[in-house]
């Protein structure tokens, strides 16, 4: 039987996994990762390396992840490429079987790692079809169920897939957030040393995690800096207890509006601190809202590491890696603030700089972790706000 066809409504004797969209369709495959399963908004990744920092990313909370690239599981899992301890995600799609590891880094295998934190899949369906229908009709919401006897209750699936109300309007910051403020000096990793350790910090950082990377930490810490995090619900007043240099405004899910609704006012006391700030991926939309400007859904979102953004300022192409599924609407800035970046395949906005102030974000991830490191000047960017 061809496992391509999905116009079953029954199960195929070979499938002993589902994918079932809120418009009906499914997509029959093989189960892999944990044997439960799981509702979310279906996106796709169009990245060639990294699903374990892709998976581990916060930022995908609420998030079932297609990966366009077929051979996923040969670097196999280790405990050095996390982005954070619990994974976010909700499930993946994959096209082949989880490849058997083949890395000197590979502490055990990739399904492995999904069942011990809980994550299902399904591989074996044609990601090329379902990305196509993504792009062309929009991240849909579905459910994957992973059943090893092949029963599936179709009714059932279908109805948890269309009761799922979608990203918009949804504060997942809150989820995935801290619940304390923690210290950070783990620097990037180097191959034959693994992580280091910052010796003596230059400077002072508080980072507010709205769903913030390891990476992101490790860039800022190899930057001589000390970062103090502290969950998104933090006050103005408290941060700036903390006697920061200047402040990070972190990555995160979820839709920006729902975590501006306490977030904004927030940055809005931070911003006239007179401190400088960097904002990127969810901190970037949220810093536009506190200035003024407004935010909406996107038809699919920026999901990869092949993102081509130009700087305006110095003419420069940057190939990024991205993950969002809101953007800032250009045409919503206030005066005095100014786009700095620009999006090469949609036009979309990627950056905003504002005028007379230390103050600028993007909507990409410098950090990269999976992906080019283009961008990572942004780091000595804000390192030289803070020197200034």
């Amino acid at each position: 039987m061809n496992k391509q066809d999905n116009s079953h409504t029954t199960a195929p004797d070979w499938a002993t996994a589902a994918l079932v969209l809120a418009d009906g369709q499914i997509f029959w495959g093989q189960g892999i990762g944990a044997p439960t399963q799981a509702v979310g908004e279906v996106c796709f990744n169009t990245s060639m390396t990294g699903y374990q920092e892709i998976l581990t990313d916060p930022s995908y909370a609420g998030q079932i992840i297609t990966f366009t690239f077929p051979h996923i599981g040969n670097v196999g899992a280790n405990d050095e490429d996390i982005e954070t301890l619990s994974p976010a995600a909700r499930g993946l799609v994959l096209r082949a079987e989880i490849t058997q590891p083949s890395n000197h880094r590979a502490l055990e295998h990739l399904d492995a790692w999904l069942v011990k934190h809980n994550l299902p899949g399904i591989c074996g369906i044609d990601t090329r079809r379902l990305t196509r229908l993504i792009r062309d009709g929009g991240a849909p919401s579905g459910v994957i169920c992973h059943r090893p006897d092949g029963t599936f209750d179709l009714p059932g699936l279908g109805k948890t897939a269309g009761a799922w109300p979608g990203l918009e309007g949804m504060d997942l910051a809150a989820e995935v957030t801290c619940r304390q403020n923690y210290t950070w000096d783990e620097t990037q990793w180097q191959i034959g040393q693994g992580h280091g350790h910052l010796a003596q910090a230059k400077y002072h950082v508080v980072a507010v995690d709205f769903g913030i990377k390891r990476n992101i930490l490790r860039c800022l810490a190899s930057a001589q800096c000390r970062v103090t995090v502290v969950p998104a619900s933090t006050s103005a007043e408290d941060i700036l207890a903390l006697k920061p240099d200047g402040i990070f405004l972190s990555n995160g899910p979820g839709d920006p509006a729902a975590t501006g609704a306490y977030a904004v006012a927030a940055i809005q006391g931070l911003i006239k601190s007179g401190k400088p700030i960097f904002g990127i991926c969810l901190g970037h939309q949220i810093l536009a809202l506190a200035l003024g400007a407004a935010t909406e859904k996107m038809h699919h979102g920026h999901r990869g590491a092949n993102q081509p953004v130009k700087d305006l300022a110095t003419g420069k192409v940057e190939i990024t890696s991205q993950n969002h599924g809101f953007v800032v609407r250009r045409e919503s800035l206030p005066r005095g603030v100014v786009e700095t970046h620009t999006s090469l395949f949609d036009g979309s906005l990627e950056g905003i700089r504002v005028e007379g102030q230390p103050i600028f974000s993007v909507q990409y991830h410098p950090e990269a972790s999976p992906g080019p490191q283009d961008s990572h000047y942004l780091f000595q960017r804000f390192i030289d706000l803070l020197a200034a």
